[in-house]
């Protein structure tokens, strides 16, 4: 991502926005090659000061000298901030990390073919994140690769063939940091009750999960034969999962990332008109 060539426009200077900027920067892409486009001021300086790059209130000509420019915009604000960038930024790749918002909509209102669908998700901060992307036909060989090489500062990604499947990304990984804090959360509030402290109970829980999470990664085993690993019938492990499936946690559970795919799909009826 060094090609002095290239310049990268941001509409949008937040969260996501700052964990694909810090990974570019961090692959060699100078900052006098990205321009942000963010209403706050506040934010404004912030990336600034940050990241070194230039970061302007409204839209304007100089964006079309970018080659790609990733849409980081609230979903109910995107086809306002589309209408006022359009005249500006319709040669470029489109990649866009907005919610819900379908590649239809993005399409009719930037007048462009060329764009690029990403759900990415807030690990992406630590270089930690899992991205999918869909890819609207218009988008060529030498489009994907370039959307991979800027999302691949983040953490990983993978490609999905249709559009809708975003929808389920969105509730599985997209959301799912959440869900992981939620756990966390939890496990936390027990052990504080159980004795320990409150850091101890912290940094039991994190490295628990960072550590299950590596055993999954690194293992070919399904998932459930590295849960009965640990489980003893008749010991502590048993007595917690039976608990759990008392409760019917894994079914409420499931209810959860079936009514956030929904509300993903909401979103596009929604702010996609």
């Amino acid at each position: 991502m060094n090609d002095r060539n290239s310049r990268i426009a941001f509409i949008g200077g937040g969260n996501m926005a700052s964990a694909i900027i810090g990974g570019l920067l961090q692959q060699g892409l100078a900052p006098a090659q990205v321009a942000v486009v963010e209403p706050f001021a506040e934010a404004r300086a912030r990336l600034q000061q940050q990241f070194g790059v230039q970061a302007q209130e409204q839209p304007d000509a100089t964006l079309a000298t970018a080659s790609l420019v990733v849409w980081a915009v609230k979903p109910q604000t995107f086809k306002e901030a589309a209408g006022q960038a359009r005249a500006h930024v319709q040669q470029a790749l489109q990649l866009s990390v907005a919610a819900g918002i379908r590649s239809d909509s993005i399409a009719a209102w930037l007048g462009s073919e060329r764009i690029v669908r990403a759900m990415p998700n807030t690990p992406a901060l630590v270089g930690k994140g899992m991205t999918a992307l869909y890819a609207r036909g218009a988008a060529d060989a030498a489009d994907r690769q370039r959307v991979e090489q800027v999302i691949a500062t983040t953490g990983e990604f993978l490609w999905v063939e249709q559009e809708r499947q975003l929808d389920a990304v969105t509730a599985l990984s997209g959301s799912g940091p959440a869900y992981v804090f939620y756990f966390l959360e939890a496990m936390v509030q027990a052990g504080a009750e159980m004795g320990l402290s409150q850091d101890q109970a912290r940094q039991l829980a994190v490295a628990t999960f960072a550590g299950a999470s590596e055993l999954a990664r690194a293992s070919s085993d399904p998932l459930q034969t590295l849960r009965e690993r640990v489980t003893s019938k008749g010991g502590t492990t048993y007595a917690a999962l039976m608990s759990l499936e008392g409760d019917q946690v894994k079914a409420a559970f499931v209810k959860a990332l079936h009514a956030a795919c929904d509300r993903a799909t909401e979103l596009g009826d929604e702010f996609g008109k």
